[in-house]
This record gives structure tokens, sequence and C-alpha cells, in this order.
């Protein structure tokens, strides 16, 4: 086994919205479906897209946020758009441009890694440009030129979808977020709807978000990069469009490695359900911790844990805390925040920080643990758009009636009794989707057992509250895949958790298409 010396060791962790964003689902009705792409080939009526040149540039000029603007100044950066069909089924009709981002590699380039950081929502772009150092010191960027994708709608990408300012959302005026979604009328669904279409350049742009036309867009980018066969990293969500991939173009594939996987078995109900138990054991997990602390803010009793939560939380129902600068705080922030902490195990001290804090009345520390969980910059900018996750989920997932939606949020607060505030589960709830203007073309399951597939690899992670264990044991028998167990309480392990383990086995693979034996583990 090979070692290497890394630049960086630090637990980042992936960005805690993209983490919950991609496996939330609160959705159980049947959906109706598209057929996929042919499968032995482009259409003679892509064959324009296909052959496009990509005119590689330095990055200094295509950063959306201040924070991108410093990473992308880097002239070892580069950056370029590409042109794909807003609806694949009119590709003579409006085009969507899909930004990238690449570290050409260091070496003799064998082809390209195309990656994506979860989501919906997460950039590609600043996903590759902020672990800048840890990929230059990857044995991988000498042979594969590291190339990250924004998904249309998403960062550089245009048209962006967009249904809510930065301000509205700092400002509490958006569809508040913790067991599900804070939208109670028919009124309030149709709202929403009317505000992404016109926040999105209007219905066909919003309603060609899915993952299904991301999946074809990639089988684009994989043609223009040059790459017979693609390599593919996905973390999260792009375990999701990195399967459906894989379906639907077996014979395009070289490698693909999965870190942190949705299960495809479950229905999107279900898999919520999952995600929120292991989201309360990383909160148990949490409490013990507290209780091992002199003043614990959750109380010496582990077991007294939620009902302390809600003493602390429940007062910013009625009355939000006011920050230093002047921000409200609501419960829905502190929500988010918690749910942003809990996503690593190293962020849990912050957690119990903030929860103490918010027990005095100071409130600036939940509020940067829900900014961090929107990648939110000090100019004010939310780098992480869930309204881009409501497009491509709306897309996605079959929609729930609202005895339906209801009844998710009232079991959550059972499976998970720390959201179990009657704020959050005891209303009457409808499908933020239920007003969309057209209904999803994803298939449910989203992908099906096969055995077609070359070598691939699922790594999973015991305590991830995003996508937990058994995802990725069901998905690496669903793919006939090679299963790489990591012990550790984090959601994202390879390249940005420090563990030589991880990273030696999954660029052995990578590299060399190397698998691990049955069995592999490592530890964080």
């Amino acid at each position: 086994m090979r070692t290497h010396n890394r630049a960086t060791k630090q637990r980042k962790g992936l960005a805690p919205a993209i983490a919950i964003a991609a496996s939330a689902a609160f959705l159980v009705a049947g959906c109706a479906s598209t057929a996929p792409p042919d499968e032995d080939g482009p259409t003679e009526d892509l064959q324009s897209y296909l052959e496009q040149d990509i005119d590689w540039a330095g990055c200094s000029g295509s950063a959306t946020n201040t924070i991108d603007e410093e990473l992308f100044a880097n002239p070892e950066l580069q950056c370029a758009t590409i042109e794909v069909p807003v609806d694949y089924d009119k590709p003579d009709g409006n085009t969507a441009q899909i930004a990238l981002l690449r570290l050409p590699a260091s070496g003799e380039a064998d082809g390209s890694l195309l990656i994506n950081p979860g989501g919906p929502a997460g950039a590609g772009t600043s996903f590759v440009a902020a672990n800048l150092p840890l990929w230059q010191d990857s044995p991988v960027a000498e042979r594969f030129d590291i190339v990250g994708f924004d998904p249309r709608g998403v960062g550089g990408s245009t048209p962006s979808l967009d249904c809510y300012s930065d301000e509205e959302y700092d400002a509490g005026e958006t569809p508040g977020f913790g067991a599900v979604y804070d939208i109670t009328t028919a009124a309030q669904a149709e709202e929403l709807a009317d505000r992404c279409v016109e926040g999105s350049g209007g219905v066909e742009n919003l309603i060609n978000a899915g993952s299904v036309n991301v999946v074809r867009d990639m089988d684009v980018m994989r043609e223009v990069l040059g790459d017979e066969k693609l390599t593919f990293l996905g973390y999260s969500y792009g375990s999701e469009l990195g399967a459906m991939y894989a379906e639907t173009y077996p014979e395009k594939i070289r490698a693909m490695a999965i870190d942190g996987a949705v299960d495809p078995t479950l229905s999107p109900t279900e898999h919520r359900v999952s995600q929120y138990v292991a989201v309360q054991q990383r909160f148990d997990e949490l409490a013990v911790m507290c209780s091992e602390t002199p003043d614990c803010v959750l109380g010496a009793d582990p077991a007294d844990a939620n009902d302390r939560l809600h003493d602390v939380l429940e007062p910013l129902i009625d009355t939000p805390a006011v920050s230093s600068d002047g921000r409200e705080v609501t419960i829905w922030d502190a929500y988010l925040g918690i749910n942003a902490g809990l996503y690593s195990e190293a962020s849990w001290p912050t957690i119990i920080s903030a929860l103490g804090a918010l027990d005095k009345g100071e409130s600036d520390e939940i509020l940067a643990l829900r900014d961090s969980f929107y990648g939110r910059t000090a100019a004010g900018e939310h780098t992480i758009d869930l309204d881009t996750n409501i497009a491509v989920r709306c897309m996605d997932w079959p929609r729930l009636s609202p005895e339906e939606q209801t009844t998710a949020a009232r079991e959550l607060g059972e499976i998970a009794p720390m959201f179990d505030l009657d704020e959050l589960t005891s209303g009457t709830f409808r499908d933020e989707c239920e007003a969309w203007p057209a209904p999803p073309s994803r298939d449910q399951p989203w992908v099906t057992p096969t055995s077609d597939l070359p070598e691939t690899l699922v790594v999973a992670t015991t305590g991830d509250p995003g996508t937990p264990y058994t995802g990725g044991i069901t998905l690496a028998e669903t793919l006939g895949s090679s299963l790489l167990t990591v012990e550790g309480k984090q959601h994202g392990t390879y390249l940005i958790a420090g563990s030589e383990c991880v990273n030696d086995i999954v660029e052995a693979y990578l590299l060399d298409l190397e698998t691990p034996p049955e069995g592999a583990r490592c530890a964080l």
C-alpha cells in the first residue's frame, strides 16, 4: 500500500447544506418518468454539442462570489464553459452553459477526473478550487486533469435557478426547513413555484433542471473533454448522478468512485427516515460528549438532552434572537446550524458552545453555524443555493399529498425527537413541489440492479448522517461495486478527511482500477 504526505490533513467535510440537501427526501407518491437517452450513443441532433471545442482560460473572471474570486485567482487553474441543450428533446432550441474548472495534470494526462461534490446545489468548480492543495499533493493529479463542474443552475452555470435573494434568506422570508419545509397552504406552494419560474428565466429552464438532464450533460462533458470513457468521483448526491450515468451509459464507464451513497431501494420518504435516524444518533452521541463536561447546556443526563434542546430553542419561535449585526435568528436558523455541525464530529464542540451561548441570550455562534449551512460569505452571499436544490428535487421526486406530507413530518419528529417541536412537526404541511409547473422526470427507483458495469467503488462511513452507511452497502450491491467501509462520524471522506488509508485505496482504484479486498475497512 502506498503512502503519501498530504499538504493539509484537516477534516473539512462536505458543505453541510449539500449534505442535507442531497439526502433530504419527503416524497412517496408515484412519479412520471422520461425515457432514458439512446444507450447506443449520441444522436445526430447532438453532434454540434459533442464536437464543440473547449476554450480553457484563466479563472479570475469566472467567480460568482467573493470567496471564489480569491480561490479562482490561482494561475494554476483553468476555466471554461460548454453548451448543452436546455431541453434535450429540443436540441435546436435554447442552450444552457455548464461551468468547468480544471487543474491540469502535472504529468502526461491519461484523461479527466470529473467531480461532483454533492447537492443538488454543490459547485464542483468551487470544490476543486477550495481543495487545491490536497489535489496538488495527490498522485491522481499527476495523471488526470482534475475537473469540477457546476450542474445546470449551480454556481457559474447559466441560466441560474433562483427563487429568493440572499437578502430574503437572511431576513427569514423564505420557507423554513426543519423536519419538512414549513409550507402549510396551497397559496404558499403556488408562490414558491411562481417565484422560481420568474427567477429562473421561465418554465423551460426550471423544469429541465432534474438529474436526468444533468446525467446527459455529463456525457456531453465526457465527449468534449476528449475522454472515450468517463472517470468520475461523486460525493453524496453525486452518487445518484454517477449511478444514473452508469445505468444509462454502462459502456462509457472507465472508473466510478462514490463517497457517501444514497440508497436507491428506498423511497424518498424512507430515505429521509433513515437519514433522521442517523442524525438523531449523532445528536445523542454529542449529548454524551457534552455531559462529560461541567455545566453542559444539554444537562448531565444524556437522556434529557432532547428536552433541554427544546428548552433552549423553543423561545425562538415567538421571539427570534438578534445577532450582533442585527440579524434575527429564528427556530429554523437554529436547526439548520445544528444540522450543519452534526455532519462532522470535529464540529460537535462548536454546536455545544453555540447552544450554551444561545441559552444565555447570545446568538452569534448559532448564526455562524447557520451561515455555514448556506456557505454564506462575509459579503452576505449564499454560495450554496437551496433554490437550485428545490428545483432539482421537484423534478426528481414523486410528490406527496398534504396528508402524506403531514404524516411524514410527524414520523420524523417521532424517530428524531430532537426535532419534535410543534412548530416543526405538528402543523398541516404541504409538499413544496405541489404547484410545480411539470411532473417529475426521473424514475423511482432511480437506478436498478445491474451486472454489466466494470469495477466500481463505493466508500461508506459508518456514522454518516447525510448518507447513512446502509445506503452505501445497498448501492454497492445494486451496482456490483467493491465496498470500502470507513469507521467514523462524518459526511464525505476521500481527500477531505485526512485519512491516508482511504486516500490510498481510492487512488489505487482511480489510477489503476485496483479495488480493495472484500471487507476492506479504514478508520478516521
